[in-house]
């Protein structure tokens, strides 16, 4: 009876997923860079909304393949939001329960997304509490912890079945410089940098995998020094990207280089890519975007050409009372005129 269940949600989830179109690669046009060009994968346009729609998917096929759920078991993950809003999709599609643990900071659309899609939302405090929490959770409810940040490089097949490397490779192909000179990932968990960063070298790319990193998270540093064990106290203020501790689903050696970006160097981002795309976008987008220019400028400044993509993680909706209300901005995040200043003359 329980294999039959587990081999009709894998086929509800396949089917699903063939519901679901491809997205969009988006050029933008930037006439001050002459020769190279600027791609934003829109991640935006799956069905929960964000990149997480395609981690969501592959750990739930992850935890079914190994025997880890089954019928009526509750689902419980860790998550700053857009992660939980796509694992509560994919367990209404199944009929579990599902319950996400998350900074009560997070913002209120996703929330209200989480209990749209029929969860419901533990809070905590501090972002370091959401793993205690959610293992606690799994021994009360003896249900299942999904723990992105561990199994995110492992549950997706990096060598293609159209992941999101696969999928920019094949849309880039009738560019002007269809291999990219650069590919530029934030990192949450790192499971999406970890398939970037593989997908490249067993295909054989010249690509060089970039990981933009904002405040008040330790990959960078950890890239850099390879320590483990420095925390940071309190959480990013970009949602869904930078961690208080190296997540085990972090490979740095398959990252090339990584960028630290300032807070208010990713808000006044998405400002200002907000009057060229004429649409909203999260903030994690403008940490995206700032790393891919300061690459731009770097190779017009050598007279370099070629190409540069990187993701439009989800949509701005979701954080109009935050990176989008300039009172909340001013007090958390502070002054973003050098960085408006900085992106008016590129």
């Amino acid at each position: 009876m329980t294999r039959l269940w587990v081999k009709q949600a894998i086929r509800e989830i396949e089917a699903d997923f063939q519901r679901s179109a491809d997205t969009h690669l988006i050029r933008l046009s930037l006439p001050q860079f002459p020769g190279i060009n600027l791609y934003l994968k829109d991640e935006s346009t799956h069905p929960t909304g964000s990149l997480k729609h395609r981690l969501a998917r592959s750990l739930f096929l992850y935890g079914l393949s190994n025997g880890w759920i089954k019928k009526d078991t509750t689902i419980i993950e860790a998550s700053s939001g857009s992660t939980a809003v796509s694992e509560a999709y994919f367990a209404r599609l199944l009929g579990l329960p599902f319950i996400a643990v998350v900074p009560d900071c997070t913002a209120k659309r996703k929330i209200q997304q989480i209990e749209f899609y029929g969860g419901r939302c533990h809070f905590v405090k501090n972002a370091s509490e959401i793993y205690a929490a959610s293992e606690q959770l799994e021994k009360e409810l003896n249900g299942h912890y999904m723990d992105q940040f561990t199994y995110a490089e492992r549950a997706t097949d990096w060598r293609g079945n159209n992941n999101i490397a696969d999928s920019i490779f094949r849309q880039m192909q009738r560019e002007p410089n269809p291999v990219p000179e650069y590919i530029v990932m934030s990192a949450g968990t790192g499971g999406t940098s970890a398939t970037l960063g593989r997908y490249i070298r067993y295909q054989g790319h010249d690509t060089k995998l970039v990981v933009v990193d904002p405040e008040n998270s330790v990959f960078y540093n950890y890239f850099q020094t390879g320590d483990r064990t420095p925390s940071a106290h309190c959480g990013s203020r970009i949602e869904g990207i930078g961690r208080p501790r190296v997540e085990p689903s972090f490979i740095p050696d398959v990252v090339e280089e990584m960028i630290q970006v300032p807070d208010a160097a990713s808000i006044a981002t998405i400002l200002w890519l907000e009057k060229i795309l004429g649409r909203k976008t999260g903030a994690s987008t403008g940490t995206n975007v700032w790393g891919a220019l300061q690459l731009a400028k770097r190779m017009r400044e050598n007279g370099e050409s070629g190409s540069i993509v990187t993701l439009l993680c989800d949509s701005g909706e979701r954080y109009l009372d935050t990176y989008y209300n300039p009172e909340w901005v001013q007090q958390r995040i502070g002054d973003l005129s050098q960085y408006q200043q900085q992106l008016e003359h590129l």
